[in-house]
């Protein structure tokens, strides 16, 4: 297969070398191959700036990030046949690890399919295509579904915000089956159901399946308080482990019917809400001096782009004093982040200044990552970007 020449510049090659995939468009040299010469979602060859082939890549000439490596094999691009094969291999892992089909099946870079996540809800796939080269690949990625677990349903739910960066029309679609309106989901024994329509990126966030497991061991006969709490993730599997008392904490209306209406349908009853932004929730709870015994805190990515690291780790340093406040003593705040620009260390610093600012002692008792249907690849900073710090508040430690 011929492919154009994508040239870079001199030491661009370093980082590609190290493990990572993707190219971005200032490590090109222009000169040789300008960028205008190729086309959104088209297949070239990379080369060093000494000729050396390193692989063949997907080429977006419109983005930051303008080269996605396919193969580190020079003359091998994305066929369907090598797409069904790396779908595949993704599904192999997660039927090996999981003993039910609810996971996420294809996680991007992580398993060597850059811009492609694909989640299961038992025969219900949703599929999220985010960049142009995976774009073109759309009606093979729909066959390898089909060809690997034949679903009832397929739905292309490609409303991500990175689709307008890569210059792709923003859509969903459902190639596949009856009209699908309502996602079942099963985790760690607990029951859930969310709508497709307005629901969060592909409708649920398999990625904290371990760490809301780890949860119930501590939620024994304790009140908890889950912020954030979208459908409920968090706090009903706290419900099921035992706890007391739960309230879910939610800015979306949507978001906290979910949480009632899965509430029942597990049959738990010491399930309530509170509707409103989660800063002002917790700043009222303090005013109302109300005390729980575990906390969690599950925001949203509050470091989205790099240019945010200051203002973002302002705000989660307020959040966990907030949080903070709230516990009783001898209390468990579960403080998580899905901010990639956030390192570990950073946020466990944050909760120890947090920790100091309000005059707590903190123990930090075990830290969660991502489950393995979000592999991290090492040369790959970007795929490892969850953290879940469990600490113990003490008002008395020294």
């Amino acid at each position: 297969m011929d492919f154009p020449v994508l040239y870079l510049r001199k030491g661009a090659e370093r980082r590609l070398k190290a493990g990572h995939l993707w190219v971005y468009s200032n490590e090109v040299d222009t000169r040789r191959s300008p960028l205008t010469d190729f086309e959104a979602g088209s297949q070239a060859q990379l080369r060093a700036s000494n000729d050396k082939p390193l692989g063949t890549l997907f080429v977006n000439p419109h983005a930051l990030i303008c080269g996605r490596l396919i193969s580190r094999n020079a003359s091998t691009g994305m066929t369907p046949k090598r797409l069904t094969d790396r779908l595949e291999t993704a599904l192999k892992l997660r039927d090996r690890v999981f003993p039910e089909p609810w996971y996420r099946w294809v996680y991007g870079d992580g398993d060597g399919l850059s811009g492609l996540v694909i989640d299961r809800f038992d025969d219900v796939v949703v599929v999220q295509i985010s960049t142009a080269g995976m774009e073109a690949m759309k009606e093979a990625i729909v066959r390898g579904v089909q060809r690997l677990v034949h679903p009832a349903a397929i739905i292309l739910k490609n409303d991500g915000k990175m689709r307008s960066v890569e210059g792709l029309p923003s859509y969903v679609e459902q190639v596949e089956g009856e009209p699908v309106d309502v996602l079942q989901v099963r985790e760690n024994g607990v029951r859930f159901e969310v709508p497709l329509s307005g629901g969060q990126k592909t409708g649920w966030f398999y990625d904290h399946r371990m760490n809301r497991a780890r949860l119930q061991q501590y939620s024994p006969g304790c009140r908890v308080l889950d912020v954030f709490s979208y459908a409920g993730g968090w706090g009903l599997q706290a419900a099921a482990g035992g706890a007391s008392s739960v309230t879910c904490a939610d800015s979306s209306r949507q978001a906290l019917a979910s949480v009632h209406h899965n509430t029942a349908l597990n049959g738990f009853n010491n399930v309530d809400t509170l509707e409103g932004d989660a800063f002002e929730v917790l700043k009222g709870l303090a005013d109302d001096k109300q005390k729980f015994d575990i906390v969690v805190l599950d925001p949203p990515a509050l470091i989205p782009r790099r240019r945010d690291q200051k203002a973002g780790e302002q705000a989660y340093a307020r959040l966990n004093q907030l949080g903070l406040r709230l516990l009783e003593r001898d209390g468990l705040l579960v403080s998580a982040s899905c901010s990639m620009h956030l390192s570990r260390d950073k946020l466990v610093d944050i909760i120890r200044g947090s920790a100091r600012k309000v005059d707590r002692f903190v123990q930090l008792l075990e830290q969660g990552y991502q489950g393995p249907d979000h592999p991290i690849v090492p040369g790959i900073p970007e795929t490892d970007y969850l953290k879940a710090c469990f600490v113990r508040s003490l008002t008395e430690f020294l």
